[in-house]
C-alpha cells in the first residue's frame, strides 16, 4: 500500500483518547473558562495574528505520553483546520498544530489538581511560555502565600513568578475582576489591554454599540436643536433689519413730505 506523506510523516491518532465525556469540574468553571475564549473571540483580532483559543481540550505532544487539559489554552499563529470530525483534528496535536501552545490556565477548586507541582513541571517541559493559575475560593493560599491571581512565564525550562499582569509576547493582559457574568456574581480573571481595560464580552460589546449609539443620537439631536436655534436666530436678527429699514425708510419719506432733505 502507497504511504502518503501525512502518514509518513505523523504519527498514527487512532487508538488516542481525545475526549473522555468527563464534564467541567462545576459550573463556575464552565462560566469562568467561557468567559476566557468568547471575549477573545469577539473582542480581540491577536494584535494582527490568527490565534486558536480552547476550553477543557487536550493538548497532545507525545502519542507515548497522555495529554495535558488546560481548563484554557491560548495558541498563536494558527488555525483549525476544517473536517473536525476527523480523528486527527479533534483535540490539539502539537504536530499538526506545528508548535505547542502560549497560554495555559489552570482554575483551582481543590488541592488535588496539582497545579502547583505535577501541572507546573509539565507545561514547563511541554514548552508553554506562560502558565496561569486562578485560585477562585484561596484552595492554595491555606498552604501557600500568594493571590488568587498567579502568572507564571517560562525562563530557562522552569517557570518564575510575574509581578506584572502584561504577557508582553502575545499582547495581553489578565486580571481579577468583581463583577457579574451571565447572572453569577463573583471574582473572574478577564483579558484586558495593556492599561488594564478589559476586553468585552459580547454582551458587554453590544451594550457599549447601543450606549454609543444612543450617545451619537443624542449627539445629532443636540445638533439639530443648535441648527434650529441658529435659524431662528438669523430669522430674528432678519427681522430685527428688516425692521430698522423699514422705520428709517418711513423716517426718511417724511422728511422729505416736509420739505427736508433726509441726507443732510
Amino acid at each position: 500500500m502507497e504511504t502518503t506523506l501525512a502518514q509518513e510523516f505523523f504519527p498514527d491518532v487512532r487508538g488516542i483518547i481525545t475526549e473522555d465525556d468527563e464534564p467541567v469540574d462545576n459550573i463556575f468553571s464552565e462560566k469562568q473558562q467561557r468567559l476566557l475564549t468568547e471575549t477573545l473571540h469577539t473582542s480581540w483580532d491577536g494584535g494582527g495574528r490568527t490565534f486558536f483559543a480552547a476550553a477543557n481540550v487536550g493538548v497532545l505532544h507525545s502519542v507515548y505520553e497522555p495529554p495535558l487539559v488546560p481548563d484554557v489554552f491560548v495558541s498563536m499563529d494558527v488555525q483549525p483546520r476544517e473536517e473536525w470530525h476527523n480523528k486527527d483534528r479533534k483535540t490539539y496535536f502539537c504536530w499538526e498544530f506545528g508548535k505547542q501552545p502560549e497560554i495555559a490556565i489552570e482554575i483551582v477548586f481543590n488541592r488535588k489538581g496539582g497545579e502547583m507541582q505535577r501541572k507546573l513541571k509539565d507545561y514547563a517541559r511541554l514548552n508553554v511560555w506562560y502558565y496561569v493559575v486562578f485560585d477562585p475560593f484561596g484552595e492554595l493560599s491555606k498552604t501557600l502565600e500568594g493571590d488568587k491571581l498567579r502568572i507564571y512565564e517560562l525562563h530557562h525550562s522552569s517557570y518564575t513568578p510575574m509581578r506584572d499582569f502584561w504577557l508582553e509576547e502575545i499582547g495581553l493582559g489578565l486580571r481579577l475582576w468583581e463583577g457579574e457574568y451571565e447572572d453569577w456574581q463573583g471574582t473572574w480573571i478577564r483579558w484586558c489591554d495593556e492599561r488594564g481595560t478589559l476586553l468585552p464580552t459580547g454582551k458587554e460589546r453590544a451594550e457599549q454599540e447601543r450606549v454609543r449609539a444612543e450617545q451619537e443620537r443624542v449627539r445629532a439631536e443636540q445638533e439639530r436643536v443648535r441648527a434650529e436655534q441658529e435659524h431662528q436666530r438669523a430669522n430674528k436678527e432678519q427681522l430685527r433689519a428688516d425692521t430698522a429699514e423699514a422705520t428709517i425708510a418711513a423716517l426718511q419719506a417724511r422728511l422729505r413730505e416736509a420739505g427736508l432733505d433726509p441726507n443732510v
